[in-house]
């Protein structure tokens, strides 16, 4: 079966599934499965070896003919998309199932399928017409999935900014592709290494793809749409659709000039947004929106591997740009894996306890014990630590970064910067999932509903289980997944094809396997000392307290308090107190609330201050014929006295 048939088939599964969305729910299932599973076929066979797949149809579609292309690139996020798009449906057919939302199951399972469809299709046009086409198609699916449950007003908002934002950047690629279109003469893409002139549209394209990838500061969207989505929506939008915005980066910086100094823009970029985004993930007490700010810092990642490799390509080729480019690649990937199954645990907590807020959470291992696991599974490979993928991408990245910084000139300075705000970045990151899981899955429920969670269903479970286990297999086995980062690499930098797998790469595949063996043999170990003995439980030390009360454990709040200070001056936190009053007060509390500082600091009062001036430019128009006879007449007068001036010698 050609690549051509197959895709056909996940096509028409894909449609069949729509259609079932309003029908019968295991039709829906396995519709969709179908047809994910009929692309990831040709996309695994281009990624091991098989040749580039390119069709034109003979009709047109909106005045263009159909040209559609599968080589390295396109099908390493379409595989990325079928894998974290079954994953994401069989816990949806379990999460939004019809007996919890009989209003919107039906809806919401027929807007999946379109937004499946048309992310599939964007990766596979190469007409710069027809990928608007499908870019356009799943905003709009995404934002009727995250506005499902339509009845918080919050949501309604989310959404709103989610469209707002996303339409900025589809104004931004409609002039890109249209400004390209127009100097190469047709709407067709492909590489054009002859052409100079483009390389200034590089920086239309940074803008739209980058708004959409959620880079820093123009993520202003991302936290209320991923907080306040479904769980399994939050899961696509964080592990597929932001990285359509990386695909639209990569894709156009490997077929178009770039212009001088575009890569070291985007290191800065992508090192601002991995900071920072981790820096605001230690300011939040929602869990879901801690994991949107989380996905800003792993974009900052991909952004700095993308950046070295751009800074490469104008120096000759180096390698340097080549492992940190394979690196960012191979981030695309595991980010997609850990922060899915990140979204899911965090679902599958909201849907037991009915709240996201750490501040009553609290003793959920015991309780749920299964995605507990799997959420500590999660936070280690997003932390960047062995032996799970999220180490390897990241060394890969540290490893193009120490070669660059053998060179001379501001490369070798950037590249200093760089590794320095990577190491910041994962120690950030580790002290704010250590507040996360301690708060959330570990000491006592700080609330009845933490206090009554129970695990989730099967369907929800398995889903889990099985980006956990790509979590482990890439962190134990990255010599195997090496060879399809190399030829996306090739694609990207034909300079680049045929390279070699860097020499550590064996070994830190054995040492991750190392560290795994022991660590497993010194669980096992504990678990049968503990299992020998007959531990009696005590309670913690109270100070003399009569009985510990749950308030007495830390909060999210205070737990990070000292690191968020660090940052107060992006931060800017909002403390509210009531103090204590009288001998023998009753009441007393202390809250800090973290805002989205450029939303609510900069984006806000500039839409404010545009809104006045429109209003006020509105009482121009009255309707009296003199004012606007009024108006012409100063215009010309102007006009006269410009040109007047221009004219004298």
């Amino acid at each position: 079966m050609n690549t051509g048939l197959l895709l056909m088939v996940a096509n028409a599964a894909m449609l069949t599934g729509i259609i079932a969305g309003w029908t019968m729910a295991r039709l829906w299932l396995a519709a969709i499965l179908i047809g994910l599973a009929a692309a990831l076929v040709p996309a695994l066979a281009v990624l091991c070896g098989g040749a580039e797949w390119l069709w034109r149809s003979d009709f047109a579609v909106g005045g263009e003919r159909l040209l559609l292309r599968l080589d390295a690139i396109s099908a390493l996020f379409l595989a990325l998309l079928c894998v974290v798009g079954a994953a994401a449906s069989v816990y949806m057919h379990e999460s939004w199932a019809a007996e919890r939302h009989p209003c919107s199951a039906c809806r919401g399972r027929m807007w999946w399928g379109v937004m499946l469809l048309c992310l599939g299709w964007v990766l596979l046009a190469s007409n710069g017409l027809h990928f608007l086409i499908g870019w356009e198609g799943f905003t709009v699916a995404a934002y009727f999935l995250i506005t499902l449950k339509r009845q918080g007003r919050t949501i309604r908002e989310a959404g709103w900014l989610y469209l707002a934002a996303s339409h900025a950047a589809v104004l931004a690629l409609f002039a890109f592709f249209t400004l390209l279109a127009l100097r190469s003469g047709s709407w067709d893409l492909g590489p054009m290494p002859g052409h100079r002139d483009l390389a200034p549209l590089f920086w239309l394209a940074l803008f739209g793809f980058g708004l959409k990838a959620g880079m820093f500061p123009l993520h202003i969207w991302l936290p209320s749409a991923h907080a306040n989505a479904p769980s399994h929506v939050s899961a696509m939008l964080s592990g597929v659709t932001l990285k359509i915005g990386i695909y639209g980066l990569l894709r156009f910086s490997g077929w178009l000039a770039v212009p001088t100094g575009a890569g070291l823009v985007v290191v800065t970029l992508g090192g601002l947004s991995a900071v920072l985004g981790v820096a605001f993930a230690l300011g939040q007490h929602d869990l879901k929106r801690l994991l949107a700010y989380h996905s800003v810092e792993n974009i900052g990642i991909i952004l700095i591997g993308l950046g070295f490799a751009l800074m490469a390509a104008g120096q000759g080729d180096p390698a340097w740009g080549r492992l940190a480019l394979a690196g960012g690649l191979l981030h695309v990937w595991n980010h997609g894996l850990f922060k899915a199954l990140l979204f899911c645990g965090a679902g599958s907590v909201v849907q037991a306890t009915g709240t996201g807020k750490m501040s009553r959470l609290g003793g959920l291992w015991r309780s749920m014990p299964w995605t507990a696991a799997g959420f500590a599974l999660g936070s280690v490979a997003i932390c960047g630590l062995p032996p799970l993928n999220g180490f390897v991408s990241e060394w890969l990245v540290y490893l193009g970064l120490f070669d660059a910084t053998l060179a001379h000139g501001p490369t070798a300075w950037a590249a200093m910067v760089s590794a320095i705000l990577l190491g910041v970045t994962g120690a950030l990151a580790l002290a704010c999932f250590v507040k996360v899981c301690g708060v959330v899955l570990l000491g006592a429920p700080r609330s009845s509903e933490a206090a009554e969670a129970r695990e989730c269903g099967p369907a929800m479970r398995g889903a889990m289980a099985g980006l956990a286990g790509l979590c482990v297999t890439i962190g134990l086995l990255p010599l195997v997944f090496w060879p399809a980062i190399a030829r996306a690499v090739g694609v990207w930098n034909p300079a680049w094809a045929g390279s070699d797998s860097p020499a550590p790469l064996l070994e830190l595949g054995r040492v991750q396997v190392a560290i795994s063996l022991v660590a497993a043999l010194a669980g096992g170990w504990l678990w049968r000392k503990v299992r020998q003995r007959r531990w009696v439980r005590m309670p913690t030390w109270d100070c003399g307290y009569a009985a510990t009360t749950p308030r007495m454990q830390y909060t999210a709040g205070s737990f990070a308090g000292v690191i968020t200070e660090w940052f107060g001056f992006i931060l800017r936190p909002e403390r509210h107190e009531q103090a204590p009053d009288g001998l023998l007060p009753s009441v007393a509390s202390r809250s800090v609330h973290t805002p989205e500082t450029v939303l609510e600091r900069v984006v806000e009062p500039v839409g404010r201050a545009v809104l006045r001036v429109s209003t006020w430019v509105r009482h121009l128009q009255h309707g009296r014929v003199q004012a606007y006879v009024l108006y012409i007449l100063i215009g010309l007068v102007a006009l006269a006295g410009w040109v007047c001036v221009d004219g004298l010698p």
